[in-house]
């Protein structure tokens, strides 16, 4: 045998391991998808109402931070005397402070010319700990971002989950701009497939919700103990890992809606997964590898369940660098081979054979993923929650589902090219598109 076929065979090997150690986690989301007929869990309504405090980083949002601020005041069905809303202006050369104040939230001011400081992390730790000093004191907390809006039952909902025993709990996350443009559309049916899908199975199934994005409950039993603790990038995932380690139970309360402002073009997309792709990377090898061996010696399907999950990020990766590498290789070297170009000892026709095999099995690998795994799931959500996402008819959306496999190539290389940047918090372009809140 020649050393180009002991080659060509070795790296076979090595790439049919990896197409295994991709399709487990992706073969967990598969079954997310099929389940998505399971009824939504329900917290038994309570008449205790708690005291709230909603704490918001911002740094130089003047564009945004008085409509959201002023929202929650106007619009939650909640007792006004039970809650208050914090604004953290982190590093702010606007006026952002000044908008927050007229809007009606208590305004902590923070300034740090290290720019090593100029991430999320340090403005809401700073911010809990200016909480934790206040007179009043608050039973739970809800963290947002500058430009989120939440429907109007979102503290009534999160107070009767608190009430059942909940100390860490997450909300459906939906859409400010959904219908804003097709490519909102496609990237928003990306989003809110964790909150529809498998945010709800993990929930009737007993699995820890990830509360990791903004609109999370966190009781101040849990503040007062641990602080902010995260010290990474992404930190919202970290704490939620902490806690979880900590043996913390995580739940899902899925009428409760945060409405986000997605990012609208690729410039956008790319903005906001340098920080994901770079900071759950490093999250996998620190913390996510405590949870696959903590799996292992409690067997809690939750640490497992977790850890393949946030892989992902290492297979977006893959799919960027090994996977078009090795195709490309493994096509232009079966031509060679199969046309006699190079010489072989299984011999031309053989390797012809494999040539086109393998050109079969992409095809029908990237249709089934494109439409069974992208189009399909993208129809199933706009089915089921086109009303969540905005949207007056199922048809708003359509052009969002047929783009939705492309979304997901455009997600793979924004958060790659994430991985090999340095992330920083920077100012975000926003879309001045209000979502009207609805229950």
């Amino acid at each position: 045998m020649f050393w180009h076929e002991t080659l060509y065979d070795v790296l076979n090997i090595i790439n049919n391991v990896i197409l295994t150690v991709i399709g487990v986690p992706f073969f967990l989301q598969l079954i997310y998808m099929c389940t998505f007929w399971v009824k939504k869990k329900v917290f038994p309504k309570s008449k205790k109402k708690n005291r709230i405090c909603v704490l918001i980083p911002a740094h130089n949002e003047s564009d945004v931070i008085y409509d959201t601020v002023k929202s929650i005041y106007e619009r939650q069905n909640y007792p006004k005397e039970l809650f208050d809303v914090y604004v953290v202006a982190d590093n702010c050369t606007d006026n952002t402070a000044e908008l927050a104040r007229k809007a009606g939230a208590i305004v902590f001011i923070h300034n740090d010319p290290d720019p090593k400081t100029h991430i999320a992390r340090y403005a809401i730790a700073f911010g809990y700990e200016e909480i934790k000093k206040q007179t009043k004191k608050y039973d739970f907390s809800i963290r947002l971002d500058a430009d989120n809006h939440i429907n109007d039952d979102f503290f009534n909902l999160m107070n009767d989950c608190y009430n059942s025993g909940v100390e860490m709990a997450r909300p459906y996350e939906s859409a400010l701009n959904m219908t804003q443009n097709k490519y909102t559309k496609a990237c928003g049916l990306y989003y809110i497939f964790d909150s529809r899908f498998s945010s709800r199975t993990r929930e009737r199934l007993g699995i820890d919700a990830h509360v990791n994005g903004p609109g999370s409950m966190i009781s101040m039993n849990i503040i007062n103990k641990y602080g902010y603790d995260s010290k990474g990038i992404c930190d919202d995932a970290e704490f939620c890992y902490r806690r979880m380690l900590d043996g913390y139970r995580m739940h899902f309360v899925e009428d409760a809606i945060v409405f986000e402002d997605l990012p609208s073009t690729f410039k956008d997309t790319l903005a906001k997964n340098k920080r994901m792709g770079a900071g759950n990377l490093r999250l996998i090898f620190t913390r996510g590898m405590k949870m696959l061996f903590k799996f292992f010696t409690t067997f809690r399907f939750s640490y497992l369940e977790m850890f393949l999950t946030y892989i992902f990020n290492l297979i977006c990766v893959i799919l960027c660098t090994w996977i078009p590498l090795f195709y490309i290789y493994d096509v232009i070297y079966l031509a060679l081979t199969g046309n006699g170009i190079i010489l072989t000892t299984l011999g031309a026709e053989h390797y012809y054979t494999l040539l086109i095999t393998t050109l079969i099995v992409i095809a029908f690998c990237l249709g089934i993923l494109f439409c069974f795994a992208g189009i399909l799931q993208g129809l199933i959500l706009v089915l089921l929650d086109y009303k969540k996402m905005g949207a007056n008819k199922r048809r708003e959306l359509i052009d969002g589902v047929f783009l939705f496999p492309f979304f997901s190539v455009v997600y793979c290389i924004t958060i790659t090219l994430g991985v090999f940047s340095k992330p920083k918090w920077t100012k975000v372009n926003r879309n001045k598109i209000i979502k009207k809140n609805s229950d």
